[in-house]
């Protein structure tokens, strides 16, 4: 079997080196190239190439999701396996919906990484226990989760905003132009039913995708 080529996504080094020793001590994995930015993913992933990236969803700039999205779009054979502190259903629906192979949550044990990885390069999906156990009681509970309504882009701006981020800051963060934020902002309170920051908040607090 030949070595799967793997490309890794996260803004902390330490987890970067934890992870590259981990899968590469495996067997039959070598880490290619490292990113520690959404950007930087996006330009990194057309230069190697990888079999698998292994991408976290809260890094700056663009953010994971919206990276994801962007290198999806210009490579759609792209596998890439989300590893990620978020373990609600709101983040994992978001990251699948958009195209990742795989969902792990970073509490998970070891293995189930090396697992979602080896699934990805063969075209499986694989999302940690945990994970999957909370989208399915979401699914049989009948409650509407309005987070699925919203876009990639549009879910970073929620998240932002609902951490409480300047419509100044999320431009910045995104690349983006204030007016662009703005006019999120808007679109956001119609698709949610929310009319203020704090409604925002609360929203974001219930579904899992801030804590309080």
């Amino acid at each position: 079997m030949s070595v799967l080529r793997i490309m890794l996504a996260d803004d902390h080094s330490v987890v970067r080196s934890g992870l590259r020793r981990l899968l590469e001590q495996g067997g039959g994995m070598e880490v290619v190239a490292e990113a520690e930015s959404g950007e930087q993913a996006y330009q990194l992933f057309g230069e190697s190439h990888p079999d698998v990236l292994v991408m976290d969803m809260s890094m700056p700039g663009m953010g994971g999701l919206e990276s994801l999205r962007r290198i999806l779009s210009r490579y759609p054979t792209a596998r890439i396996v989300v590893f990620s502190m978020h373990e609600n259903a709101a983040f994992a629906t978001q990251a699948l919906s958009s195209g990742a192979k795989g969902y792990v949550v970073k509490s998970g044990i070891a293995d189930d990484l090396m697992r979602a990885v080896r699934d990805a390069a063969m075209g499986k999906t694989w999302i940690s226990a945990t994970v999957a156990q909370n989208i399915a009681l979401q699914t049989l509970s009948g409650e509407d989760d309005p987070m699925r309504r919203l876009s990639s882009r549009e879910f970073e701006v929620f998240r932002l905003l609902a951490e409480g981020y300047s419509v100044d800051d999320i431009a910045e963060m995104l690349r983006i132009s204030q007016k662009t934020v703005a006019n999120y902002q808007t679109l956001l309170k119609q698709k949610l039913g929310v009319s203020s920051p704090v409604e925002l908040v609360r929203l974001a607090m219930r579904h899992g995708v801030i804590t309080g």
